[in-house]
């Protein structure tokens, strides 16, 4: 893992270069181009807005805050990780003609394709700054915290991209299973509703919820845009999760260095 650091600190020109194209390729050849972008996960965050809002008349867990500004702390770290690990798990695949270069670090082709996620996701984050102002929030010394969750997402995904790129090469099956157990993850985590919003919810149905390490994030999103509270007062989750995160990253590099010798002749 320290090896991998120094690797990303001492090729950062490289990997900015390269996930800038990235971001660029996405829409080359597009008529709309980076409207794209923007279209689907407001257009996603429009119906959940009227399915929990206008039909449900869901009350958020803070009082006093519109669902729609409860809703989208908790949904823009999701569209990042969300876009992050599908487009990560095909990184090999669509880079193929580097993985067979002997001079090129393969292990750096899943950090290209998260930065060039953290680039939108940034995009997002601005969206989502000025969608409070629009709704007379004023800026709050915890907002800062968004650099902090973005870089622990980022660490978690990572270490989770280079598990499933490494196996999706052999076993092309991968990134439907990533992409169906995203759309189950979406509701574990959760992002359009709350435990408090169920009176005769079951004490376990909580605490089961936090073993999920994306619930940190979306909780931190949330106590950093509507409550003010830092990352120190969740001590206990915060300790959980860089635990789970750093298992999973050693995991994920020892998994895709293990089989990275291999890569070539599959592709």
């Amino acid at each position: 893992m320290i090896k991998l650091i120094k690797e990303i600190i001492d090729k950062r020109q490289i990997i900015g270069d390269l996930a800038k194209a990235d971001f660029k390729k996405r829409f080359a050849g597009s008529y709309f181009g980076v409207a794209w972008m923007f279209i689907q996960p407001i257009v996603t965050v429009l119906i959940y807005f009227c399915i929990f809002q206008l039909g449900f008349k869901s009350v958020p867990p803070i009082p006093g805050v519109p669902y729609v500004l409860w809703l989208v702390p908790g949904i823009v770290p999701w569209f990042y990780f969300n876009e992050a690990l599908n487009s990560g798990t095909n990184c090999l695949q669509e880079y193929h003609y580097l993985v067979k270069k002997v001079v090129f670090n393969v292990e750096l082709l899943p950090v290209i394709k998260l930065v060039s996620c953290l680039i939108i996701h940034g995009i997002f984050v601005l969206i989502m700054i000025a969608m409070f102002f629009c709704y007379g929030r004023l800026p709050m010394l915890s907002w800062i915290q968004i650099i902090y969750y973005s870089f622990a997402l980022s660490v978690l995904a990572l270490g989770i991209i280079y598990i499933t790129s490494a196996i999706n090469v052999f076993f092309k099956d991968m990134a439907q299973i990533v992409n169906i157990v995203l759309q189950f993850g979406m509701w574990l985590t959760p992002i359009m509703w709350d435990p408090s919003m169920f009176p005769n919810k079951p004490a376990w149905l909580e605490p089961v919820l936090k073993i999920n390490p994306v619930y940190y994030i979306v909780t931190g999103y949330r106590d950093s845009m509507l409550a003010g509270n830092y990352f120190w007062q969740r001590p206990g989750l915060t300790v959980y999760f860089w635990i789970v995160t750093i298992i999973i990253l050693i995991a994920g590099i020892s998994i895709f260095r293990k089989l990275k010798p291999h890569f070539a002749d599959v592709l």
